[in-house]
């Protein structure tokens, strides 16, 4: 078997695939030039998007050219693809904006300064040369509309209603796969599972606008927990890969924060890691559990790709203050940054006694509970252990002048906002 299908395969990457041996002949025999998309609904990717670029980027360490599409041009019709409500179209200027920004992301992934690299294309090039009445006799004419209609995208919408701006989605980037395979001989596309009705569109006009064509098609399955519950998304949101929407601490933090049943199947699917090593990650979970070596691992190699090494650093710098109460080694940005999703409560009263605060803003549950926290040193102000009950928190205790963190007990930080 092909290596790098037999690594895809380890890794569980390959959902669905059109033809595993032509694929496999076609690897063995030249360079392959593979490409995959995404459309620009916001001005960064999240993490949801990451395994099929992460795949393309596999492909190139195999000797294969990846070609990433950001939809400029898909992007302002928007892809039903099992979506329950029609996208709320957005401004060119907007996607434009949306363009820029996933561009330099895909550049944190990809080198496309050399000549044999990686090659970025924008279909608003080519779709938006297209007239209405070309797009009608060159492409819809090939398109039966039983046949769309029998897509599942397609399908899951007929009974909520679905625009024919949208319903013409899928012939859009059929036209792309056909463009670039005639302009950059591209032979692959890869997508998310939501895709495979859209790369079989692609590969089923391209063989009735152009006759028998050599292209094929992957799809990747739909990353998941163990749980159930929905990947990428943490309470405050999705987590993204821009890092002024989530920070680097933040990103650190969820890799971190996954569990023993999830780590080794991300570390699969986002790491670059080798077999031997993910083995021996998972043979630490199984003898050492309370080390979590295989979820610091998954943070650290993820959050360097992405973001690193100074932003690996400073997350972990974060990271370790918190574990040891040393908030004073932190900048106010940083703790702001850092307890972003810490509870809080607002303050208003000009009585700013450390009891009545503590017990207003439901940090103790009674007077007589927050003088036996404080007493017994289990009340903590910016770090700094209080055992004082007639301790007014004053200004120096106001980080920036806005709030003041409060520890109780070991690990259950507080934030008071005042008003």
């Amino acid at each position: 078997m092909n290596a790098l299908l037999e690594d895809l395969k380890y890794r569980g990457i390959i959902h669905q695939i059109t033809d595993e041996e032509k694929i496999t002949e076609l690897l063995a025999r030249e360079q392959v030039s593979i490409y995959c998309g995404a459309d620009p609904t916001a001005d960064s990717l999240h993490i949801g998007h990451l395994v099929p670029f992460l795949t393309l980027r596999r492909f190139q360490k195999h000797g294969h050219r990846p070609v990433v599409l950001i939809g400029g041009g898909t992007g302002m019709i928007g892809d039903p693809s099992f979506k329950s409500d029609e996208r709320k179209l957005q401004t060119e200027e907007q996607i434009a904006a949306n363009v820029a920004g996933i561009k330099k992301q895909m550049e944190r992934i990809f080198d496309f300064s050399d000549a044999n690299g990686a090659l970025l294309v924008n279909n608003k090039d080519w779709l938006q040369e297209i007239s209405l009445i070309d797009f009608l006799r060159d492409y819809g004419k090939h398109v039966s509309l039983n046949y769309m209609l029998a897509k599942d995208a397609i399908q899951t919408r007929l009974e909520t209603g679905i625009s024919y701006t949208e319903f013409t989605y899928t012939i859009l980037q059929a036209i792309d796969f056909g463009h670039l395979n005639k302009n950059h001989g591209v032979k692959m596309q890869i997508g998310g599972s939501d895709q495979w009705g859209n790369i079989t569109s692609g590969l089923d006009l391209m063989r009735r606008v152009y006759g028998e064509t050599e292209a094929e098609g992957m799809t990747i399955p739909l990353v998941t927990k163990a749980d159930g519950k929905k990947f990428g998304k943490t309470e405050s949101g999705n987590i993204w890969l821009d890092p002024k929407r989530t920070s680097p601490y933040e990103f650190y933090q969820f890799w971190i924060n996954q569990s023993d049943a999830d780590v080794i199947k991300f570390i699969k699917l986002f790491t670059f890691m080798e077999k031997n090593e993910i083995e021996a990650l998972e043979e630490s979970i199984k003898t050492e559990p309370h080390l979590r070596k295989a979820q610091k691992r998954l943070a650290e190699e993820i959050t360097t790709f992405l973001h690193g090494e100074e932003a690996l650093e400073e997350a972990q710098n974060i990271t370790e203050a918190l574990f040891n109460g040393e908030i004073k080694s932190l900048s106010v940005d940083q703790i702001r940054d850092a307890f972003k999703d810490v509870p809080s409560a607002s303050y208003t009263d000009a009585d700013m006694n450390i009891v009545k605060v503590i017990v207003d803003t439901g940090i103790s549950s009674s007077r007589r509970q927050a003088r036996e926290d404080i007493k017994n040193g289990a009340i903590y102000i910016n770090g700094e252990r209080q055992q004082d009950v007639d301790y007014e928190i004053g200004e120096s205790d106001k980080l920036d002048g806005e709030f003041t963190i409060i520890r109780r007990g070991k690990k259950k930080y507080h934030v008071v906002k005042y008003s």
